[in-house]
C-alpha cells in the first residue's frame, strides 16, 4: 500500500508539474499572442499614417494641377488683352473713317474700309473680343459706364440717362477691358 501510495504520489507530483508547466506555456503563449497583437496593431496603425499620409499629398498635387491649369488659361487670356487693348483705338479709327466716308458720294472706297473694318472685327471677335451694347437712352450705372460729361437733358424722360456714346467699351471674355464712355442727362 505505501507503494501505491507514493506512486500516486510521483504521478501527482508529475501531473501538478505538468500542469504548472501547460500553464506556464500557455501564459507565454498567450503573452507571445499579446506581443504578436501589439505588434499587428501597430504595424496596422502605421499603415494607417502612411495612407494618410499618401492621401493629403496626391489630394495636395491635384489641387496644384487644377491651381496651374486655371492660372494658365488665365495668363493665355490676359496675355492677349493687352493686344486687345492696343488695337482697340484703331477700331475707333475705322468707326470714325466709316462715318465720314458715308457723308461723301464715294460709295466704292466705303465699301472698301467696311470690308477692312468688319475683317478686324471678326478676327477680334473670334479671339474673345465683345462690344458692350450701350443705347442712347440706357439707365446709366457707373459700374458699367464710365461717364465723361453731364449736360442739361433734352427731355425729362432722359435725366439719369445715357444720353450719348463717345467711346465704345469692349469686353474680352468675362472682363471688361474698356467701359464705355457716355454723356449723361443732368437730373
Amino acid at each position: 500500500m505505501a507503494k501505491k501510495d507514493k506512486t500516486e504520489e510521483i504521478v501527482e507530483e508529475q501531473l501538478d508539474t505538468t500542469a504548472a508547466n501547460s500553464e506556464k506555456e500557455a501564459e507565454s503563449s498567450d503573452q507571445e499572442k499579446k506581443d504578436t497583437l501589439s505588434q499587428e496593431e501597430k504595424l496596422q496603425s502605421e499603415l494607417q499614417t502612411e495612407k494618410d499620409k499618401f492621401l493629403r499629398l496626391f489630394a495636395e498635387f491635384e489641387n496644384y494641377k487644377k491651381r496651374t491649369n486655371r492660372e494658365r488659361i488665365e495668363l493665355f487670356k490676359t496675355a492677349s488683352q493687352d493686344v486687345m487693348q492696343s488695337l482697340l483705338p484703331i477700331l475707333d479709327d475705322f468707326d470714325r473713317a466709316y462715318s465720314e466716308i458715308a457723308k461723301t458720294s464715294e460709295k466704292e472706297l466705303l465699301k472698301g474700309v467696311e470690308l477692312i473694318s468688319n475683317k478686324l472685327r471678326d478676327t477680334l471677335r473670334s479671339k474673345g473680343l465683345e462690344e458692350i451694347e450701350v443705347n442712347v437712352g440706357d439707365s446709366f450705372n457707373p459700374d458699367d459706364h464710365e461717364a465723361v460729361s453731364q449736360i442739361p437733358a433734352p427731355t425729362d424722360d432722359l435725366k439719369g440717362k445715357i444720353i450719348d456714346v463717345i467711346e465704345k467699351g469692349y469686353r474680352l471674355g468675362e472682363k471688361v477691358i474698356r467701359f464705355p464712355k457716355v454723356v449723361i442727362g443732368q437730373q
